[in-house]
């Protein structure tokens, strides 16, 4: 039968139709499904292709001082960044091409491209901070850069830099491992949050919430408008912090802190727990750190033996030195062992020999018979040798680790260590096995020496319980915190209370110049110095004071690093005092202040002088200026030191 037969023709007819009709509806289907089913998806596709979306950085909010004095800001700057390559190699080659232009390195190409690498859906920033020149030179060359986005951010501004470098803290990216965090778990890889101080510790009240905006794109990658109307979501700034800074007290005290020299100040209002300054030195530059940190000042940083990054207000710890027999005297007048009159069966001859062991006192001529306040005043070792016996290395223990002396303060930075202190006699047990140590660790322990290491916020804890009613107040920098456990209180009478800040009281005296201030030229300022054996050089110096005295509205405490002794720190607290209860030093004739008697054996000038400023340190009654013996004078200078043997005597010079 022929191919042709119309029979034929016919079946290959019907075959075509079913196929063309076949074809016809499953391309409708097709485009059914395309069109109408999945056209969200598609348009969505299309979207990407043609938009790209631009974070929007919110600007974080202010940090005032309690008088609305700027602390941080957030001014407006330029960010250059490129939006996302085809591939890293097509980025790799633009980065190059606009190297000359922004100054970049191989090694800055590189930490450009692993920043792509971690978000290679975001646009990579290339310059964080663009000067004006930079942008106008890219802006010029646009159209020869594909991906090129030039755009105004907030960028945070410390106006005083160094000063309030530990207080405020800095900003920085967002790491991997801290987005791990739960509480940063919802910020974008790149974003910036708090680093440390105030910035880190109230960064959810600070951050804000970042907005978005879309550009328009060519196939070239070209911006060629923004994505439209409705194609913006505008930032949330973050809330104002206002704290209770003095900025006009926090510059004073950065002023007159010797320059060069390591330790902090720090001051408190000890009725309300209200942190007036944070002083730490040396110190950095926090703008440094803003946009990301140059690698080289990083290097430096890192390696400077000194240790800038460190803030030693709430991160050393020092033996506290004399500065801790005020504790002592608490714990004895709290368990009724001694009174304010109370003498000690023997006196001071320059020493205490216990057992085979002479403990020497920081004077070798020695101070007599004396009762409680006159062994404060004098800082006298023996006498406190002889009370921290009477008291127990038992008692001792349990008072000190209720009074707080092994526990952080809570004030409201990161990062506080605790201060370090036995928790009881099997702390020794373990250190040094039983039965090898003897009591004589007692005598260590009562002049703040020994296994006793604090910060200087504890110690300032310590005399905000003596300025006020024996109760501590929580100490906080903008919102106390909530109270936790029982409080601590030092349990005296206000005739204690009062008795032993009369042992501590010293006088500022100014002479006939004019501006003697509300308190008619003199205020009595309770204070105490200390002295920190350290093994790896100079002695480091304390002193803690409030005023005024019968009413006090201040509390400074001081520590400087090799200054040998407490009284060359004593000055630099009572100018701080002065200066902030209205005594300008700077326009007496002279200034000379009184200081208990355990000071500097002849007149010194005060640290640090200002131009045209006589002043000495005057002690009460004569010094011996005889230098006593140190040979057997050793001490733990930190926690990075191994303490020595638990009965080993300690020496030190003076108090």
């Amino acid at each position: 039968m022929s191919s042709f037969h119309p029979h034929l023709l016919e079946r290959r007819l019907r075959v075509a139709r079913t196929v063309v009709w076949g074809a016809a509806v499953a391309l409708v289907l097709v485009f059914f499904r395309t069109q109408i089913l999945e056209h969200s998806k598609y348009q969505l596709q299309s979207e990407t292709n043609r938009l790209r979306q631009i974070p929007l950085p919110a600007p974080r909010g202010i940090i005032t001082d309690r008088n609305g004095k700027i602390l941080a800001e957030s001014v407006t700057g330029y960010t250059v960044s490129l939006l996302p390559a085809a591939d890293e190699d097509s980025l790799r080659a633009t980065l190059r091409r606009i190297a000359p232009i922004v100054k970049l390195d191989n090694a800055a190409i590189d930490r450009i491209l692993t920043r792509y690498r971690r978000t290679p859906y975001l646009p990579v920033n290339v310059v964080p901070s663009a000067t004006f020149e930079v942008v106008s030179a890219l802006e010029e060359r646009r159209l020869i850069f594909p991906g090129l986005l030039i755009q105004p951010e907030p960028k945070r501004h410390y106006p005083d830099s160094s000063l309030v470098a530990h207080l405020v803290g800095y900003v920085g990216e967002l790491t991997e491992a801290e987005r791990a965090q739960r509480r940063f778990a919802s910020i974008r890889l790149g974003g910036i949050l708090g680093k440390g101080g105030l910035e880190r510790e109230y960064d959810d009240t600070l951050r804000g919430a970042d907005g978005v905006r879309f550009v328009e794109v060519s196939a070239l990658g070209h911006v060629v408008r923004e994505g439209g109307a409705g194609s913006r979501l505008a930032p949330v700034p973050g809330r104002a912090l206002h704290t209770t800074i003095d900025l006009d007290l926090q510059r004073y005290i950065a002023q007159i802190f010797p320059a060069g020299h390591r330790g902090a100040v720090l001051a408190m209002n000890p009725n309300t727990g209200e942190i007036l300054a944070l002083f730490s030195a040396p110190g950095f530059d926090p703008n440094a750190f803003v946009g990301g940190v140059d690698p080289e000042y990083w290097r430096r940083l890192s390696e400077n033996a000194a240790h800038p990054l460190f803030d030693r207000t709430i991160q050393a710890r020092y033996p506290p030195g004399s500065t801790w027999k005020l504790a002592i005297a608490a714990m004895a007048l709290k368990r009724g062992i001694v009174t304010l009159r109370s003498r000690m069966p023997i006196p001071c001859r320059g020493g205490l020999q216990y057992g085979n062991r002479f403990f020497r006192c920081w004077s070798a001529r020695g101070h007599g018979d004396l009762a409680l306040a006159d062994a404060i005043a004098q800082s006298c070792d023996v006498y406190f040798y002889q009370l921290g016996l009477k008291l127990g290395l038992t008692s001792m223990l349990e008072d000190a680790n209720g009074l707080g002396f092994r526990s952080r303060t809570g004030i409201d930075l990161p990062g506080e260590i605790a201060s370090e202190f036995p928790t009881g006699t099997d702390y020794y047990d373990r250190m040094y096995g039983p039965r090898r140590w003897t009591s004589a660790v007692t005598l260590n322990l009562a002049i703040g020496q020994g296994e006793n290491a604090q910060t200087l916020v504890n110690m300032i804890r310590l005399y905000q319980m003596l300025a006020s009613d024996g109760r501590a107040r929580p100490m906080y920098l903008a919102h106390p915190p909530s109270p936790s456990g029982a409080a601590v209180n030092l349990g005296l009478a206000p005739d204690q209370l009062a008795g032993l800040r009369q042992a501590m009281i010293s006088v500022v005296e100014r002479g006939t110049a004019r501006g003697a201030g509300r308190f008619g030229g003199s205020i009595a300022i309770a204070g105490k110095t200390g002295t920190a054996q350290n093994p790896h050089g100079p002695a480091h110096g304390w002193f803690i004071g409030f005023a005024p005295a019968d009413k006090p509205e201040i509390v400074v405490g001081a520590i400087v690093e090799f200054a040998r002794e407490g009284p060359y720190v004593a000055p630099l607290v009572t100018r701080v005092i002065g200066h902030y209860l209205g005594v300008d030093t700077t326009v007496a004739s002279h200034v000379r202040i009184v200081l208990p008697n355990d000071t500097a054996p002849h007149p010194t000038q005060l640290l640090p002088a200002l131009p045209g400023d006589d002043s000495t340190v005057t002690p009460l009654v004569p010094f011996d200026t005889t230098t006593p013996d140190t040979t057997d004078m050793t001490a733990p200078a930190d926690s990075n030191t191994p303490p020595p043997p638990a009965d080993a005597p300690r020496a030190p010079r003076d108090r």
